[in-house]
C-alpha cells in the first residue's frame, strides 16, 4: 500500500504538469484558429489572441476561400500531389539505400555511409545554385519533377533506416534464401513488413518536409498553375494589400493533411523513432 501511496504521489504532479505542458502548446493553435474567424482589420490592431469577441468572429474567410474567389485549393491539391509522390519515393529508395548499408557487406561500404553523413551536414542553401542549374540542363523547371528528384533520396532517411535496420537479425534473410526467395523478394516480402514502425515515423517527418517546402519549389516553380500551398498562401501579401485573414484562414486548413498523417501514423511512431536511434 505504501509503495502505490508514493506511486500515486509522484505520478499525480506529473500528469498534472504534461496536461499543462499540453495545453500551453494548443495555445498558438487555439490562437490561429481564433484570427482565422476575425477580420483582418481585428488582426492588424490586436494581433493574434485569445479574446473571444462574438460579435466580429464569423465564418466569411472560410467562405471566401471555397467560393473559389483565389487559387487556393489548386495550391492545396498541387501540395497533395507533390507530398505524395516525395513521401512514396523517398521512403521507398531511402529505405533500400538503407538496407542495403546495414545487411550486406560489399567494398566502400563505409566510405559511402561517411558520405551519406557529410551530406547530412551540408545545409541545402549551399547545394541550391547547382540544383537549379540541374533542373535547367534537365529541363525539369516548373515541373512536379524538378521539386521532387533532387531530395527524393534523403541521407536522414537513409541513416535513419540503416540505425534501424542495424538491430533486424540476419536470420531472417537467410531463411528466406533457403525459402527460394531472391533478393529484391526478401526486401519486399520480408523485410518492408518488419519496417513499418521506422516507415511509419520517416513517412511522418518526410510528409511534413514536403508539405511545409517552400525555398526549392518557389526557385522551380513558375506559374501559378504548379504554385504549392506555401507558396500560394505567400503571394496573398502584396505591397498593395495584406489579405491576413486569408491567410490564416488558409493556413487552419493548410494543417489538416500533415494533422491526419500523423492520427494514423501515431501508433507506430515512438517505436520507430527510438528502434531507429539506436544500433542493436
Amino acid at each position: 500500500m505504501v509503495g502505490k501511496k508514493r506511486n500515486w504521489a509522484v505520478t499525480i504532479p506529473l500528469v498534472i504538469l504534461f496536461l499543462l505542458f499540453a495545453v500551453f502548446s494548443l495555445f498558438p493553435l487555439f490562437a490561429l484558429i481564433l484570427a482565422s474567424l476575425k477580420p483582418s482589420t481585428e488582426l492588424l490592431r490586436f494581433g493574434l489572441n485569445l479574446r473571444l469577441d462574438w460579435d466580429l468572429m464569423s465564418l466569411k474567410n472560410y467562405s471566401f476561400i471555397f467560393q473559389g474567389a483565389s487559387d487556393y485549393f489548386l495550391w492545396y491539391r498541387n501540395s497533395i500531389v507533390f507530398t505524395v509522390l516525395f513521401t512514396v519515393l523517398c521512403l521507398l529508395l531511402s529505405a533500400m539505400v538503407g538496407y542495403g548499408l546495414a545487411m550486406y557487406q560489399f567494398r566502400l561500404k563505409n566510405t559511402i555511409f561517411l558520405l551519406v553523413l557529410i551530406v547530412m551536414m551540408i545545409p541545402v542553401e549551399i547545394i541550391m545554385l547547382p540544383l537549379y542549374k540541374l533542373m535547367i540542363g534537365l529541363k525539369l523547371i516548373n515541373t512536379v519533377w524538378g521539386v521532387i528528384l533532387p531530395f527524393v533520396v534523403a541521407p536522414i532517411p537513409i541513416f535513419f533506416f540503416r540505425q534501424y535496420l542495424g538491430g533486424v537479425p540476419k536470420d531472417f534473410m537467410d531463411a528466406a534464401r533457403v525459402d527460394g526467395c531472391s533478393e529484391y523478394g526478401i526486401f519486399v516480402r520480408v523485410m518492408m513488413p518488419l519496417m513499418a514502425p521506422a516507415f511509419a515515423a520517416m513517412a511522418i517527418l518526410q510528409a511534413m518536409n514536403s508539405w511545409n517546402n517552400f525555398l526549392w519549389p518557389m526557385i522551380v516553380l513558375r506559374t501559378n498553375d504548379m504554385l504549392t500551398l506555401p507558396i500560394g498562401l505567400s503571394s496573398l501579401l502584396t505591397p498593395y494589400g495584406n489579405n491576413y485573414d486569408i491567410l490564416i484562414a488558409g493556413s487552419v486548413l493548410a494543417i489538416l493533411p500533415i494533422l491526419i498523417v500523423f492520427l494514423f501514423f501515431q501508433r507506430y511512431f515512438i517505436e520507430g523513432m527510438t528502434a531507429g536511434g539506436v544500433k542493436g
